[in-house]
């Protein structure tokens, strides 16, 4: 039988592509590869991957006012539902006229990994800018939903000359043992792998009915597909979540430089 939801990806990647951008993986270091949506001028004639000596089409081309090299750079980083390019499939089409847009995958979801034991939102935050580098990005506004929001403020803090800006919905910037019990009794749910990696349809619908602005009506057959292809490498993101709870004692809120937009 058909997974509605792994049906939709390559309709999803064929759009992104028709709207100029280009999937990309790169390995940033052995062991750890991540997968970026990314404008089509970084593509060269080799395709869509980046060795790691290998210098980007960017660097190769002489820059003007006209080139789509001089639009703004905008990063989005998804949050734990969905990778990057599900997470923003109703969002690059209105933004991709005016920016440079790269949507990375954090490691492990899509097509990013890595063998490092790190799985804390800082290490997230240094493959982010690993790759922005490789691309040969300099200066950026970024836009994180969620956990990506966490991964955004941890960007932000350790490379304040390359994050210009910072718009961030739904996320904290730390995770503290109390912020965590507090959020999980306000959203009715028992732990955050309760609610971020649900195995049932409620606790499916329970995610996604606290992650979408405005409610929408799914059939059941659309949550089955969804929890079979969504919600892979379970033990590794539930590392993740392990990694990103900070004790109230070593919580620190840094004073970004950036100017910052937050949502909850």
């Amino acid at each position: 039988m058909v997974n509605f939801i792994e049906a939709q990806k390559p309709v999803l990647s064929r759009l992104m592509k028709m709207a100029g951008l280009r999937p990309i993986e790169m390995e940033l270091e052995p062991g750890t590869t991540m997968h970026v949506w990314a404008p089509k001028h970084h593509v060269g004639k080799k395709g869509t991957t980046i060795s790691p000596l290998e210098p980007t089409a960017a660097k190769k081309k002489k820059k003007n006012r006209k080139s789509p090299e001089s639009r703004p750079n905008v990063v989005l980083i998804h949050g734990f539902a969905a990778e990057g390019n599900v997470t923003w499939q109703f969002n690059f089409g209105v933004l991709v006229s005016r920016y440079n847009l790269y949507i990375p995958d954090l490691m492990f979801f899509g097509k990013s990994s890595t063998s490092s034991a790190d799985r804390s939102p800082d290490f997230q935050a240094e493959c982010v800018a690993g790759a922005l580098a490789r691309l040969g990005v300099a200066r950026c506004d970024v836009v994180g939903f969620s956990y990506g929001g966490m991964v955004a403020f941890k960007l932000a803090e350790a490379r304040p000359g390359l994050v210009r800006s910072l718009c961030v919905s739904g996320s904290v910037v730390a995770m503290t043992d109390a912020v965590n019990r507090e959020t999980m009794e306000r959203l009715g749910a028992g732990s955050s792998a309760e609610l971020l990696m649900p195995d049932t349809l409620k606790g499916l619908k329970a995610l996604l009915s606290v992650s979408m602005y405005r409610k929408m009506w799914f059939p059941d057959r659309f949550y089955k597909d969804y929890l079979k292809v969504m919600f892979t490498n379970r033990k590794e993101r539930m590392e993740l979540l392990q990694g990103l709870i900070t004790s109230n004692t070593d919580a620190k809120i840094p004073v970004f430089q950036q100017g910052s937009m937050l949502d909850d």
